[in-house]
């Protein structure tokens, strides 16, 4: 039970810090303004989530299904814009797998070797991130049409004047409730662990 429990909560709370490395979405109006920031934010969540959601299982594969939670959950919100009026070109879905399945092929080949997997894995994460992207975001029709005929309401967070966020951030409850829920989850894992005990 505190097995299963546990890499619930690591593909959860692994995803959100994905996620929020950053936009985890290449808008057309402004991806090539932001690919650096995104390749780098964006390569290092996934070698640092995979890698340990991946040694927390011991299987070669897990990276890649990590990934793959990801990239599921992007194509939603591809989905939901495209709901809104916007065009199927105006988000473009990171690619993930690929540099996942690296992950998890240098875990393979290197009998599960977790030192190699951080190094070597992450090492050909990073390097592999940006290209594949790169080809991807090639494959967008016409960025700059797409950018002013469907211009977005608001700009992501590094593009826009910084401003105080003194005291805004703590009472909100985003916040709030990522704190308990990181509180709370060692008492219900050691929990768990009591009643699988018994």
């Amino acid at each position: 039970t505190t097995h299963y429990l546990f890499i619930v909560v690591v593909a959860v709370n692994s995803t959100l810090l994905t996620i929020n490395a950053g936009d985890y979405i290449f808008y057309t109006d402004w991806m090539w303004t932001s690919f650096v920031v995104f390749s780098v934010s964006q390569s290092t969540m996934l070698a640092v989530g995979a890698v340990y959601y991946m040694l927390f299982t011991g299987v070669p594969g897990t990276a890649t299904y990590y990934a793959t939670i990801m990239t599921i959950y992007t194509w939603v919100a591809k989905g939901a814009w495209f709901a809104l009026g916007y065009p199927y070109d105006f988000i473009v879905v990171p690619v993930w797998i690929p540099s996942a399945m690296l992950l998890d092929l240098t875990y393979w080949a290197t009998r599960r070797n977790k030192h190699a997997a951080i190094i070597i894995g992450g090492t050909l994460v990073g390097l592999s991130f940006p290209l594949f992207n790169m080809v991807n975001l090639l494959l967008v029709r016409d960025p700059l049409e797409v950018a002013f005929k469907y211009p977005r309401p608001t700009l992501p967070a590094y593009m826009t004047p910084i401003e105080p966020q003194v005291g805004k951030f703590y009472s909100s409850p985003v916040a709030l409730g990522s704190g308990a829920g990181a509180v709370l989850t060692v008492p219900i894992t050691a929990l768990g662990a009591k009643l699988n005990t018994w």
